[in-house]
């Protein structure tokens, strides 16, 4: 919660932020339900894979943020184990912060956020050369 809205605020000022970041979500998850992502080039490609052959640490985001939202979560784990996970931390993080701000109180997570970034980021290079290892291709799209 920012410094500058009291835990008197209204609720409505108080929520405004996650709001806007839900819309945001729903926007995103909108888009991957009108235009699938499944069939090639529908969102573009990748251009580390077009060079090189290997895919990045993103591939398959799409796929599987897609097969989330349509209850298929093996099928995203196969595209996309990195990109489930996130979901699923970003979605825990949203219910705690809005739940902290519902309760007019700071959400206890912010303090951690610039170390979560580093830890987030550096399991996405990990992750991402991971899939790259002969012997773990099933990590791959």
């Amino acid at each position: 919660m920012t410094a500058s809205l009291s835990p008197t605020a209204p609720l409505t000022s108080r929520l405004r932020t996650p709001g806007i970041v839900a819309l945001a979500a729903i926007a995103v998850g909108t888009a991957l339900v009108l235009r699938d992502p499944h069939e090639h080039g529908s969102w573009g490609v990748c251009p580390l894979l077009v060079i090189t052959g290997l895919p990045c640490p993103g591939c398959g985001g799409l796929r599987a943020t897609s097969d989330l939202l349509h209850g298929r979560l093996a099928e995203a784990a196969s595209s996309n184990l990195y990109a489930v996970l996130t979901v699923g931390i970003a979605a825990i993080a949203f219910a705690s912060w809005t739940a902290a701000l519902v309760r007019g109180r700071e959400w206890a997570g912010q303090r951690h956020l610039p170390r979560a970034s580093i830890v987030w980021f550096t399991g996405l290079v990990a992750f991402g050369l991971l899939r790259l290892v002969p012997g773990m291709t099933e990590l791959r799209p």
